[in-house]
């Protein structure tokens, strides 16, 4: 069985009944759930079968790290096996040479030099494609070329498997498939390119990314001992002796490499935390409980890290959690379609060709799952994952019928599984920003390019500028139903800068990401009253309307504040600016918006804070205007240094006393004018003004305006008004 078999039975019969010993193979390879098996086998020994024997098996183990996770006192058995010798041929490549091309110049070499099969190891299916390309047409007419990878179907693997017939030789193009688990009859030579592609997490992101690495030494040894199974042979390696000795020795374990979400699942229904059980290398910390998050988002676990009844639906079904939840928790007309995208998700992509030349909709290739024909679409793999999603849905219990499937529902669903994978679409078709924060794109041309919201199910797992190689459109009502508990509605009333008015801003939140939005008038409530206020505050009272008066009242204020001190207010710019929830906000209930800040009368609301008995005094030591003796009011300007009266010369005719203001302790500038209010003279001491100066300016203004009479004994004189 594998081991994603036994964790099933462990967890639903942690004896093991009828079981005396658990065989682990290739441990060398240090996969994930050969890691999770072989610690729950030892913890439910520990537990409940201390007669359980556990034995673990490798052509390259590491001992060391074993024993760590066995026991210091396990036995150690050691067999030398029956391989052939193994020449190593170190053939390092040129600083200017290409892995690809330099591995095709040696697997023509291999098959120059030596007799027999070649089996060849490179990193993906990509660069097998690109060799074999290479290969076909140079090699010697008796050689046939094959590919062989998980990515292709049963058939192709088994045509490349088969033994050739006499006279012709293979030579088959294989990622580390064929490393361990699979065996290439009639192979005495192996090329190897020296890679693998891993998996690695991006803790920061929370994606996982595919890298290509340089394989450890005991990877190395693996793939050479696949030329000497039945003679001796020669293992070609493509890169140099001194490089190989800095190579580790073993592969990182990939529980220290990937996503955990689903290793968190798993122990959530174990019972046992991570850090009590065995591992060769511990899970990370801060990755497992990212896994941890996920499964509470998606209702998994409870507050506690508990498996919750949800969980346990999740842990039945041989997914990535986040694709079980799809299964699990889609609303039962969309089942089938969970099915499906659970299907084409877990399987390879059915679309073939270049990756970036796929589109990344996932609507298209639920469409050609249920029949649609599109000419990137793979038959044999389409049939693969119909089957699959036939066998998800019998073991969820979900009534499968491909009729009842609808692609248009892909994105209602798909955010079940991922609904941290939400974007938004910035301002250029094709850029996105997920709801992390991230960006994330796709081409311009492709069909998700023009949606608003998407859900990204694949990305290329780089950190600020993710492409989306899977995604599907996803409308505001669907988003809102498939994620109604965690959208937030916000209300905010802010200033709009484009209506200069105060509105009520209402946003669909989904964590930083803005869903929707509405703008309308700011109701009348208190929240507006402060609003209104802060609007003044931040204008620095310029969202106020100031009449003459207004400015007039304050002079006057601040004169009397300078003169008898502070009895009286500080009507300063900065001080009404601080005191504006005293003098102002009172008059705000009810408001809503700009025109009802500026019908308000600022002169009565500031007046209203004097009280009457200090209005009677304001009116008496510092008058707005002054009386002439002609009978004239003029006002009185308190916003200059001194207060000043511009008056016209002839309305001051019998006058014999200075106007005083502040009790009579300051006299008032007299700003004199002639007839035509042109400035004459100033004066603070009239009575002298009309003693000294006021005949040479009496001959002047004769002269100039000969029709008015100008009294030499203006002080005694009647006064006249002009006409």
């Amino acid at each position: 069985v594998t081991e994603g078999v036994l964790t099933r039975r462990l967890q639903h019969d942690p004896t093991l009944d009828g079981i005396g010993l658990v065989v682990f193979d290739e441990v060398h390879e240090r996969n994930l759930p050969t890691d999770v098996g072989l610690a729950l086998a030892l913890d439910a020994r520990d537990a409940v079968r201390p007669d359980l024997r556990v034995l673990a098996m490798s052509a390259t183990p590491d001992t060391k790290g074993l024993l760590k996770v066995l026991g210091a006192d396990t036995p150690v058995a050691a067999s030398d096996g029956r391989l052939h010798p193994v020449d190593i041929v170190w053939a390092p490549m040129g600083k200017q040479d290409r892995p690809v091309e330099a591995c095709a110049a040696l697997v023509l070499r291999a098959l120059r030099e030596q007799a027999g099969s070649v089996l060849v190891f490179l990193p993906g299916i990509g660069e097998i494609r690109r060799v074999q390309g290479m290969l076909e047409g140079a090699v010697p007419p008796d050689v046939d070329v094959y590919p062989l990878a998980g990515a292709l179907t049963q058939a192709e693997q088994d045509h490349a498997l088969q033994p050739s017939p006499p006279g012709r030789r293979r030579v088959v193009l294989s990622t580390d498939i064929a490393e361990s688990s699979l065996t290439v009859d009639g192979v005495r030579v192996v090329v190897d390119a020296g890679l693998a592609r891993v998996p690695r997490f991006d803790q920061r992101t929370g994606m996982t990314r595919l890298t290509t690495v340089s394989t450890s030494r005991a990877s190395a040894d693996q793939r050479a001992g696949r030329a000497g199974r039945t003679e001796p042979g020669a293992a070609y390696r493509l890169w140099s002796k001194l490089e190989h000795s800095t190579r580790r020795a073993h592969l990182e374990a990939e529980i220290t490499q990937v996503d955990l979400a689903g290793l968190a699942l798993e122990l959530a229904a174990w019972g046992t935390p991570a850090g009590e059980l065995r591992w060769a290398d511990a899970p990370p910390p801060r990755t497992l409980q990212q896994g941890i998050e996920l499964l509470a988002r998606l209702g998994a676990v409870d507050g506690d890290g508990r498996i919750t009844a949800v969980g346990r639906q999740m842990l039945a079904l041989p997914l990535h959690p986040r694709l079980a939840h799809m299964v699990v928790a889609a609303a039962p007309a969309d089942r089938p379609l969970a099915c499906v995208i659970g299907a084409l998700l877990d399987e390879r992509d059915v679309f073939r060709g270049r990756p970036d030349e796929l589109p990344a909709d996932l609507a298209l290739r639920v469409g050609v799952v249920c029949g649609q024909v599109h000419d990137r679409a793979d038959g044999r793999d389409v049939r693969r994952v119909r089957d699959r999603a036939e066998d998800l849905a019998r073991r969820a219990g979900v009534p499968f019928d491909l009729d009842l499937v609808r692609p248009d529902r892909c994105g209602a669903v798909l955010a079940l599984g991922y609904p941290d994978r939400i974007a938004v679409r910035r301002t250029q078709p094709g850029q996105f920003q997920l709801r992390t924060g991230s960006g994330a794109f796709v081409p311009p041309t492709d069909p998700l390019a023009e949606e608003r919201f998407v859900v990204a199910a694949d990305l290329d797992g780089k950190r600020d500028q993710a492409r989306i190689r899977i995604g599907a459109a996803l409308d505001t009502a669907e988003l809102m139903e498939a994620l109604a508990d965690q959208i937030e509605r916000r209300e905010a009333l802010v200033w709009d800068k484009g209506r200069d008015d105060l509105v009520q801003r209402v946003e669909m939140r989904l964590g930083g990401m803005l869903l929707d939005e509405t703008v309308r008038a700011a109701p009348a409530r208190e929240e507006t009253v402060a609003a209104l206020v802060e609007r003044v505050r931040v204008s620095r009272l310029g969202a106020l309307i100031w009449p003459d008066s207004a400015i007039a009242l304050r002079a006057r204020v601040a004169f009397l504040r300078r003169e008898r001190g502070d009895e009286w207010p500080d009507w300063s710019d900065a001080a009404l600016v601080r005191t504006l929830d005293d003098w102002l906000a009172p008059y705000l209930v009810g408001a809503t918006g700009r025109a009802d800040l500026e019908r308000l009368d600022t002169g009565m609301l500031l007046s209203a804070q004097l009280g009457w008995d200090m209005s009677v005094q304001l009116a008496d030591l510092a008058p707005p205007t002054l009386q002439t003796a002609a009978g004239r009011s003029v006002t009185i300007d308190y916003a200059r240094d001194v207060p000043t009266a511009r008056v016209r010369v002839q309305d001051l005719f019998g006058t014999k006393v200075h106007p005083t203001v502040a009790g009579g302790t300051v006299p008032v500038a007299l700003e004199l004018l002639s007839p035509a209010d042109r400035p004459v003279q100033i004066t603070r001491d009239l009575p002298g003004f009309w003693a000294g100066t006021w005949a040479d300016v009496r001959k002047d203004m004769a002269g100039r305006y000969p029709k008015h009479q100008w009294p030499q004994d203006p002080a005694n004189a009647d006064p006249k008004r002009l006409k």
